[in-house]
């Protein structure tokens, strides 16, 4: 089974074919915004970080910026940067050329350039002649194998566990069982079934890994002296017919399928294997969705039940409702119903399929509702205070 996408030379495949431009520190984000609104072909992304972390936070951002700038949906990338931050902007270019040496990278530093006007000029003059380099590429029909796809649940309901996951997770199975990667996340929403997803492992360190890593989540929220309750579900959730984490979890962990857990890796981690990847995120839709990107997901299935907006700035994601009603309510923002499972209308098969379907039609250049509405949502997961 193919789609029709780019082929990068060092093999990896692109289902979009974006110029990226990424502010290094939040000090770069109206300059790196300016920019992408001047040129037309471009994209951007705003975050707060890049300077004041400590190491282990300094490293996360990076990580997550490397992982976009090296992406194989993104042509070219200019780094923006303000010159004296934590995360510097040198180094993100640096590491994003060691990693892809054919990708065209620009630089940009705005204390150099002599301040935001000559910075934003500067942007935009390289922003150009990348947009025209990029429109010349031309699509060519690959292998379903070499897509990864990103699983997510967010605004969950009753229906979501029920309807939407086991079809996303029939579709995670059909990807797979094409040579293709999915990734399974927010581990907060995995706590009371771990033992499902840990007992398909391949290994008893892959195993051991799962449940330490979720076991470790629950334990950090009860080290703040708090309970998850209210974080998660949240009140929209209960709202929506779920009464515990337990019960969401059970629901959620559908996402994954049926199919090996082959590794288990932290949050904006590259992906290297094949197969059903575990990724330890946090259930907040923005930041596990910037996790998985980063590591390299070209797709994303995102299953909802009250109904979220949420899209990446550089991976095209497909929303899909979990009942009849949101879907009809919230059109603009929903790309397939699976409500017709709760209608008796089609099987939870049928609507994997469909999903199947929709993702090689949108790997192949169709647009999701998200794009359309122009949805460049990014959040880097902080690990410890700022300084």
């Amino acid at each position: 089974m193919e789609f029709m996408g780019y082929r990068r030379p060092d093999g990896s495949a692109g289902i979009r074919n974006h110029v990226l431009i990424m502010p290094a520190v939040a000090c770069a984000n109206q300059v790196a915004r300016a920019i992408s609104l001047i040129v037309k072909g471009t994209t951007w992304f705003e975050h707060q970080h890049g300077c004041s972390q400590l190491a282990p936070d300094a490293a996360q951002t990076a990580r997550a910026l490397i992982g976009h700038g090296t992406h194989p949906n993104v042509f070219a990338v200019i780094v923006v940067g303000l010159g004296c931050e934590v995360v510097r902007a040198q180094e993100v270019a640096a590491a994003i050329t060691r990693r892809c040496p054919y990708k065209p990278v620009q630089l940009v530093i705005i204390q150099e350039e002599g301040g935001s006007y000559k910075a934003i000029q500067a942007g935009a003059a390289a922003a150009q002649q990348m947009v025209l380099a990029a429109s010349m590429l031309q699509r060519e029909p690959l292998a379903a194998s070499q897509l990864i796809l990103g699983t997510e649940c967010g605004g969950s309901d009753a229906c979501s566990g029920i309807a939407a996951n086991p079809s996303l997770g029939i579709a995670s199975d059909l990807l797979i069982d094409l040579g293709g990667t999915s990734i399974l996340a927010e581990t907060p929403e995995l706590i009371g079934a771990e033992h499902i997803i840990a007992a398909r492992a391949v290994t008893e360190a892959v195993r051991q890994k799962c449940y330490d890593t979720i076991a470790a989540f629950e334990a950090s929220a009860i080290a703040m002296g708090v309970d998850m309750r209210g974080g998660n579900p949240t009140p929209g959730n209960i709202e929506g017919g779920l009464s515990s984490i337990e019960e969401k979890s059970l629901g959620c962990v559908y996402k994954g399928g049926s199919r090996p857990l082959q590794d288990v890796i932290d949050w904006a981690e590259p992906v290297t294997k094949k197969g059903l990847i575990y990724m330890n995120t946090p259930g907040n839709d923005i930041e596990q969705l910037t996790g998985m990107v980063a590591g390299g997901c070209q797709i994303a299935v995102f299953t909802t039940g009250r109904g979220t907006p949420t899209g990446s700035p550089i991976a095209p994601t497909i929303k899909v409702a979990s009942n009849t009603a949101m879907y009809e309510r919230m059109q603009d923002n929903m790309d397939i119903n699976a409500g017709t499972v709760v209608t008796g209308d089609e099987t939870i098969e049928q609507v994997g399929q469909r999903i199947l379907a929709e993702m090689l039609a949108v790997a192949s250049g169709k647009l999701t509702k998200a794009e359309i509405l122009g949805h460049n949502d990014f959040a880097i997961w902080r690990i410890g205070p700022t300084m």
